[in-house]
């Protein structure tokens, strides 16, 4: 079982909907996923109502309970566990960390982002885990993703190949319970996130 955590101290990075989107990657991949949401705002969970399908299994939790929530899921079958972290909660995204096999860390092509992206940074490297910097929401012919690229350079962090672009098919998605690769599967939007997942999860053929 693989396990990856959503990391971002600042808010509006995109965790929630990366995680979601990833989860539902794997189910479509006929994989077991669970997405553990330590989040207090339960975007996740809130989320989860408006599907009709049981899977991906989205359980709420909190950064003490997260060892049983993982054990859980490990017991119950699950292939992928994804803990969807909340920003400005410097301990619950430390333990999340640590407990995830790789550390994905959404960042947004801004300056209000990029200046931000050190404190989840520092969590990473306290945590002692492997971790990706994702660049979310990207416009289409701006330069200011490649601008962002360079800056996230000097971190010595890893950068994703593949960028997210900033589309209305990942918030139609997720206001029908659905996840871009089944909202529109031959859609750019589903293109990036199967991508991204078959790069960075473990048997993650689509």
């Amino acid at each position: 079982m693989q396990i990856i955590a959503v990391v971002s101290q600042k808010g509006g990075s995109g965790k929630t909907s990366l995680a979601l989107n990833f989860a539902i990657a794997a189910t479509v991949s006929g994989r077991q996923s669970v997405v553990i949401d330590l989040d207090p705002q339960q975007s996740a969970a809130r989320w989860s109502r408006l599907r009709s399908l049981e899977e991906p299994v989205i359980v709420s939790g909190h950064a003490p309970n997260l060892g049983q929530l993982i054990e859980a899921a490990r017991e119950g079958g699950a292939d992928l566990v994804i803990i969807d972290t909340a920003p400005k909660s410097e301990t619950a995204a430390l333990v999340a960390a640590k407990a995830a096999d790789l550390i994905l860390i959404p960042c947004q092509p801004s300056s209000l982002d990029l200046d931000a992206v050190a404190d989840t940074v520092n969590i990473a490297k306290l945590a002692g885990k492997p971790a990706l910097f994702v660049l979310n929401g990207c416009k289409a012919g701006s330069t200011l993703s490649d601008m962002a690229a360079e800056a996230l350079a000097d971190y010595g962090v890893p950068l994703a190949t593949v960028r997210i672009g900033s589309r209305v098919a990942f918030v139609k998605s997720l206001a029908e319970g659905k996840g871009v690769v089944e909202y529109e599967p031959k859609g750019p939007s589903a293109g990036e996130i199967i991508e991204l997942y078959t790069a960075t999860t473990k048997k993650g053929d689509m």
